[in-house]
C-alpha cells in the first residue's frame, strides 16, 4: 500500500520480456538506505517487488496482466522518467490517498494549461475507470494522488489542478499531450459500487436476507442519502 506522494524518480530499463532494471536517479540515497529484498515499490503507480538490490535501484518481475493493463513495456516510458515509492510503514503519514499500486488501465493526457498557482490537466479516461471518478475526489495517476477538480463524463475526462512542487518533483513535468499515463481508481469507490451492486460480489450467502444487502433504497431509508 502506498500514499501517491512521490519520493523520488528513476530510470527503468527492460532486462527480458517481463524483468525491469529501475533505477534511482533523484533521492537516490534515502530511498536505497531502506530498501530490502522483497519490498514493495510504487513504479509509476505500479506495485512491483523487489527481487534482487543492485547499485542505485533494484530488479522486478512484471506478469503479463501488469504489462497489459500498465504502461510499463510503451518505450515512451522507457525514455522519461518513472515516479517512484516505496511502500508505506504501519505508523507513517498518510499524506495522500490509499493508492495500491494495482493499475486499472492507462489513461491519456489531453490538454495541459498553467495558471497563475498552478498546472490544469485534462485526461481521458477508459469507462472501466471513468466510473470511480467523482469531482473533489481522489485518483491516481503516474501513482501520484491528485484530488478531481472537474470531471466531464459524456467524454469521460476529468481535469487536475497540480501545484507547482508536484509539477516540478514528479514527471508530469515531461508528460505532453497524447501521452500515456498509469490510472487507478480510489479503493473506497470500488467497496461502495460492491456494496451496491451486489451482482458484482464474488460470492454471495444464499440464505441472507434481503434486507441485509446494501442498496440505495436501504440506505435512504437509514438516513445515509
Amino acid at each position: 500500500m502506498f500514499t501517491g506522494l512521490i519520493q523520488g524518480l528513476g530510470k527503468i530499463k527492460p532486462l527480458s520480456n517481463d524483468s525491469w532494471q529501475i533505477t534511482f536517479i533523484s533521492h537516490s540515497d534515502a530511498m536505497m538506505q531502506d530498501l530490502a529484498y522483497g519490498d514493495s515499490v510504487a513504479v509509476d503507480g505500479v506495485c512491483l517487488t523487489v527481487e534482487e538490490i543492485v547499485k542505485d535501484g533494484f530488479i522486478a518481475t512484471a506478469s503479463p496482466e501488469t504489462l497489459r493493463r500498465t504502461t510499463l513495456d510503451r518505450e515512451e516510458t522507457q525514455a522519461r522518467y518513472v515516479n517512484l515509492e516505496t511502500s508505506l510503514r504501519v505508523g507513517g503519514k498518510v499524506g495522500g490517498h490509499f493508492v495500491m499500486g494495482h493499475v486499472d488501465g492507462i489513461g491519456q493526457l489531453i490538454s495541459v494549461a498553467q495558471t497563475a498557482t498552478s498546472w490544469e490537466m485534462t485526461f481521458a479516461a477508459p469507462d472501466a475507470i471513468a466510473r470511480y471518478i467523482v469531482p473533489k475526489g481522489s485518483i491516481a495517476i503516474n501513482g501520484i494522488s491528485l484530488t478531481v477538480a472537474t470531471y466531464q463524463p459524456e467524454h469521460s475526462q476529468f481535469t487536475v489542478a497540480v501545484i507547482p512542487l508536484t509539477y516540478s518533483e514528479t514527471n508530469l513535468s515531461h508528460l505532453v499531450p497524447g501521452g500515456w499515463v498509469n490510472l487507478e481508481g480510489d479503493i473506497l469507490g470500488k467497496y461502495v459500487e460492491k456494496f451496491l451492486y451486489p451482482g458484482n460480489q464474488h460470492h454471495q450467502d444464499a440464505d441472507k436476507a434481503d434486507e441485509d444487502v446494501i442498496t440505495p433504497a436501504f440506505l435512504m431509508e437509514h438516513g445515509y442519502l
